[in-house]
């Protein structure tokens, strides 16, 4: 065990031999560390927390009660792998979120990147990655392998189909079922979920010029409303790239998308 003098650590926590807190973790009542935990400074655990496995987590993280972290996932391939959690910095993760250990199956890690927003009761599966500034509302589940790029937004009570991939800056409204993969800047809703335009109003709150919005509009309605097919679209879409960066998160999403788009 290694525990930084300048952390305070509540006497009814189980901190287990081997695990690793940071300067000035704060570990309040009745929280559970494993002994291949690692947390960085400045983290808080509010109370009843429980983190196990190989997880390491970074710094300033603010964890609310009741919250499992690298917990033995739902996979019934698993075997008991020493498989791991990564959680970068800034995260907050409010009551009762569940996030999964990875499988040898997978990735072999659940990586979770900086300054995103799990609220409650939300739902990390196994072998997840998950960017930076996402945001999850109340309920929301990600199945096994999901893939979310960085600013995605994914409404309450929505449901994410195992292996779809989110581009980044999309936004999922409630109560949707995923099925399949999201275009980056792209607004999706329903069950299953279909496209809606585009993120206009994230993407003027994130900076993005008039010059950026149009081509990325433009991007948009040549996937989905000038009737091409999808090879033609891709085409198109990669000539407006050329000249407007913003439209390669297109093209780099086209290459990864395996479940195809929704439609």
């Amino acid at each position: 065990m290694a525990i930084d003098k300048s952390a305070v650590i509540h006497p009814s926590s189980i901190i287990e031999d081997g695990a690793i807190i940071g300067a000035n973790v704060k570990i309040g009542p009745f929280c559970y560390v494993g002994q291949h935990v690692e947390i960085g400074e400045g983290t808080e655990l509010k109370s009843h927390v429980v983190i196990n496995g190989h997880t390491k987590i970074g710094r300033d993280n603010q964890i609310y009660q009741f919250a499992s972290i690298g917990e033995v996932n739902q996979d019934l391939k698993y075997q008991g792998e020493p498989t791991r959690t990564e959680i970068g910095d800034r995260n907050r993760i409010r009551e009762s979120v569940t996030i999964h250990r990875a499988t040898v199956q997978g990735c072999d890690v659940t990586r979770i990147g900086s300054d995103n927003l799990f609220m409650i009761n939300a739902h990390i599966a196994h072998d997840c990655q998950i960017g930076d500034h996402c945001i999850l509302a109340n309920n929301a589940t990600l199945g096994g392998h999901v893939e979310l790029d960085d600013y995605v937004i994914i409404g309450g009570m929505t449901a994410v189909h195992q292996f779809c991939v989110i581009g980044a800056h999309a936004m999922v409204g409630g109560c949707s079922g995923v099925a399949q993969d999201v275009p980056p800047y792209v607004i999706a809703q329903g069950n299953h979920a279909t496209p809606y335009g585009v993120n206009l109003v994230g993407l003027k709150r994130r900076g993005f010029s008039k010059e950026a919005l149009q081509a990325i509009n433009n991007s948009y309605k040549i996937l989905y409303r000038n009737g091409l097919s999808f090879d033609d679209a891709k085409v198109n879409i990669s000539d407006i790239a050329q000249s407007h960066p913003e439209v390669k998160l297109f093209i780099d999403f086209f290459t990864r998308s395996t479940r195809g788009i929704i439609r």
